[in-house]
């Protein structure tokens, strides 16, 4: 009886710790792509923005949306739209360092946080704009799903910053806004702004 008991509670204590990191993934990542969320980007973000005050070092924050996926929805339906979305995540999860978070923000948009880029800003900005346009390659390539070949370009909004007391919500608007002005000049395209630092 004695051994029975100490394996029912093995087996239970095994349950709990499948069960906690069952909630765990499910509170901090995208239950479609498996990518990090809207909740653990944030986390992510205010870390980084910590670390640069601390250490002056720049950053970047690339917002993208896809070009074409609602017709793509419309006419396939949303297996097919799903399937295109896992494929997205698959592709700049490849196109960006493992010290780099890749988050689904919602529908089709996803956000890539370059938490440390060094601590010279031209530098900065220039390896910025080379990941995103290897992104903007990336995602420009045509996608199998299944008996449906699809082409879907993205619009990118970068940011680089460094350093100063810009919060993580406003940094997000920041890129957000420059996205929009990537599709407005054409899409399929990246669209960067930097932020200079402020005095804390």
């Amino acid at each position: 009886m004695l051994v029975a008991l100490a394996l029912d509670q093995d087996a239970l204590a095994r349950q709990r710790q499948e069960t906690d990191a069952l909630m765990h993934s499910q509170a901090f990542h995208d239950g479609l792509t498996q990518l990090h969320n809207r909740r653990l980007l944030q986390n992510n973000l205010n870390m980084a923005l910590a670390t640069q005050r601390r250490q002056g070092t720049c950053g970047g924050l690339m917002f993208m949306d896809l070009d074409n996926f609602k017709p793509l929805n419309d006419t396939h339906g949303h297996d097919v739209g799903d399937r295109l979305l896992v494929e997205v995540a698959k592709r700049l999860t490849r196109q960006v360092r493992e010290t780099d978070t890749v988050a689904r923000f919602g529908g089709d948009e996803f956000v890539i946080l370059q938490a440390d880029l060094g601590a010279d800003m031209p530098l900065a900005q220039a390896q910025a704009q080379k990941i995103a346009e290897k992104v903007l390659e990336a995602l420009a390539q045509p996608y199998e799903l299944g008996t449906v070949t699809h082409r879907c370009t993205a619009s990118i909004g970068l940011v680089v910053f460094q350093g100063g007391v810009i919060k993580a919500e406003q940094l997000i608007k920041e890129a957000d806004a420059a996205m929009y002005a990537a599709k407005q000049q054409g899409r399929n395209r990246v669209h960067r702004v930097m932020l200079e630092p402020k005095p804390v």
